[in-house]
């Protein structure tokens, strides 16, 4: 399978789309990039549940709160992060604006903060999960940054 190219030219690694990550809960949240959606799967079952829920445009990554309260997805074409109340399965709030081709997003083990990836300014924003608001500067990394995981201390 090729890369998928994206705005500016960038070229991330070939996947099997959709990405799916379990929550802490009884559901699985699964990003289908060319739908702009996010499907929910009842793990226990192994169905979906529901309609799926519309996010920005190319959802990549979907990352859950430790408490299982909050999706957040990075939505790759939309350059910016769409948060999914998990007991609703809607998403609150407005997008929340981050770098170009945001991809990757991870959740500190405490949940105050999101980290995400952004390809395209090569650099990682970091979300206040309380106010969903991006806090600081950037943090200048490496060029198109995909993936991002946190040590379990934080």
């Amino acid at each position: 399978m090729a890369g998928l190219t994206m705005l500016a030219g960038l070229t991330l690694p070939a996947i099997a789309p959709p990405l799916a990550w379990a929550s802490p809960g009884p559901n699985a949240y699964v990003a289908n990039g060319v739908s702009n959606n996010v499907s929910v799967i009842d793990t226990a079952a192994n169905t979906v549940v529901g309609s799926p829920i519309p996010v920005g445009n190319n959802p990549l990554d979907v990352a859950i709160t430790p408490n299982g309260q909050r999706a957040y997805v990075t939505n790759v074409g939309a350059n910016n992060v769409s948060v999914i109340d998990t007991v609703t399965n809607t998403v609150v709030g407005s997008p929340i604006p981050v770098g170009s081709l945001p991809a990757g997003v991870a959740i500190t083990p405490n949940g105050q903060r999101a980290y995400v990836t952004n390809g395209g300014s090569n650099n990682v924003s970091v979300i206040d999960t309380a106010t969903n608001t991006v806090v600081g500067s950037p943090i200048p990394v490496g060029n198109n940054p995909f993936g991002v995981a946190i040590t379990p201390n934080g």
